[in-house]
């Protein structure tokens, strides 16, 4: 059986190994994890891994080291060329020596980075949130919001203690035009991972109703500000401004997330969170993009000196309207003043020459209405004469038709005629119905009557 190693001594076989096998560096390719930021002069400490593009899942992971006096050189040139720092979730490109440690174990030792391969991933994501925002059909919905007129409530999403906003604060409240803005800050986090969700919060705040105060609650809600910072129905812009920061910390404004929400925000936003030379994914969604908060500043006001101008513009123009409308006036009514006297003479004598034509045309009709009312009363009475005569010929006739009718009617003719009439009772039999045994009858006959008893009745059917 052979002789057991300690496990130093078999780190050591380990070790003369990996220096043998491994003698020259490597470029190698990871994202940064865990990473250790030492103060100045120290060691960087950090893990390079490698994940799965499919499931996210890391499938490969190295402990890495910089020694301090490597790391200054690396870590200066490297913000300088990509604008970054060695941070954690950031891609990169390391030249590294494969070391193994009797006690630490394996681990990579950082002797060089590659700054063009973090640049051009940097841009590579953020190309590819811009493709996926134009694909959405969202990426330049937020731009195609009118711009209010009136820019006076100022929804602000910065950092309270960054110096960009009280720059941006003070270039609104010292314009040389004597505009007051309404300015209202919603707090965010302006760097670190933190920052699209931050900003997301406040952006979701100012949008939101706001709380109503004690005394208007169970009524209508006045649309003041809480003190909380929740809701303002009144903002009109809202502006991002980062002022100040390493130009290396705006990777952290590269979200979709925060890119989209911004991009369909229902108010036009305003970005004011880089250098002169840098860009990010929101300036490509916001309604208007500056540089700086200063800047933003400077929009603001000339956007409202513009419409200043505008109003100074048609004020004059509106004035000079109405001064030559009312010099026109002036003149039309100095010109009725003189004619309207002839006019009203004329119109007398029409009047009175009209009313002349009348008394003279009523005259003349009645006289001849009196003219003609005699003959007219005349021809009346001949026609109610000759109407009444006629009347009376007519029912006088119809009287004489009605006697002979009633004439023809007379029981007696009948009698006459062989016909008997029978009664009972003093109605006249028709049938047997309603006679019994012992009912007295009369029969008229033309010379006299016959009075018979009932001795038995038969009916036919």
């Amino acid at each position: 059986m052979n002789e057991a190693l300690t496990l130093f001594e078999l780190n050591s076989l380990v070790r003369e190994l990996v220096e043998v096998s491994f003698d020259k560096p490597y470029w190698v390719v990871g994202e940064l994890s865990d990473v250790s930021t030492p103060a100045f002069g120290g060691h960087f400490y950090g893990e390079l891994v490698q994940k799965d593009e499919a499931s996210d899942r890391i499938v490969a992971r190295a402990r890495i080291t910089c020694w301090a006096r490597n790391y200054n050189i690396i870590r200066l040139r490297f913000q300088k060329e990509a604008g970054e720092t060695l941070r954690k979730g950031l891609q990169v490109k390391l030249l590294v020596k494969v070391t193994f440690h009797e006690q630490y174990g394996y681990s990579l030792n950082v002797l060089d980075i590659d700054s063009t391969f973090t640049l051009g991933d940097l841009a590579k994501r953020r190309r590819e949130i811009l493709l996926q925002l134009e694909k959405d059909g969202i990426l330049h919905d937020n731009q195609s919001l009118p711009l209010p007129r009136l820019l006076r409530h100022i929804a602000v999403i910065s950092s309270p203690t960054a110096a960009g906003y009280g720059d941006f604060c003070h270039q609104l409240e010292q314009n040389d035009y004597g505009f007051h803005f309404d300015v209202k800050l919603f707090p965010a986090v302006m760097q670190g991972e933190q920052v699209p969700e931050s900003i997301i919060a406040a952006l979701e705040a100012i949008a939101s109703p706001p709380t109503p105060l004690p005394w208007e609650r169970g009524g209508q809600s006045r649309e003041t500000p809480s003190p909380t910072g929740e809701g303002w129905g009144e903002a009109d812009l809202v502006v991002i401004i980062r002022g100040g920061g390493a130009s290396s910390d705006l990777s952290d404004f590269d979200s979709y997330e925060l890119a989209a929400c911004i991009a369909q925000y229902p108010l036009p936003v305003l970005t004011g969170i880089g250098h002169e030379r840098d860009e990010t994914v929101l300036d490509f969604v916001a309604h208007t993009r500056v540089k700086t908060p200063t800047a933003a500043a400077a929009f603001i006001i000339q956007h409202q000196a513009a419409e200043a101008a505008l109003l100074d513009d048609l004020y004059m123009r509106l004035t000079r309207l109405a001064d030559d409308r009312i010099y026109r006036e002036k003149q039309r009514l100095e010109r009725q003043r003189t004619v309207l006297p002839l006019l009203f003479s004329n119109f007398i004598q029409g009047r009175q020459s009209r009313l002349q034509l009348l008394a003279e045309r009523i005259q003349s009709t009645a006289r001849q209405r009196l003219e003609r009312e005699p003959s007219r009363s005349e021809l009346l009475r001949q026609r109610l004469t000759s109407s009444l005569t006629r009347r009376i010929e007519h029912e006088k006739h119809r009287l004489q038709l009605m006697e002979q009718r009633l004439a023809s009617l007379d029981p007696r003719l009948l009698l006459k005629r062989g016909y008997s009439i029978t009664t009972c009772r003093g109605k006249v039999v028709r049938s047997a119905d309603g006679l019994a045994e012992g009912d007295v009858l009369t029969t008229s006959i033309e010379h006299g009557e016959i009075h018979s008893t009932v001795v038995s009745c038969r009916r036919k059917n």
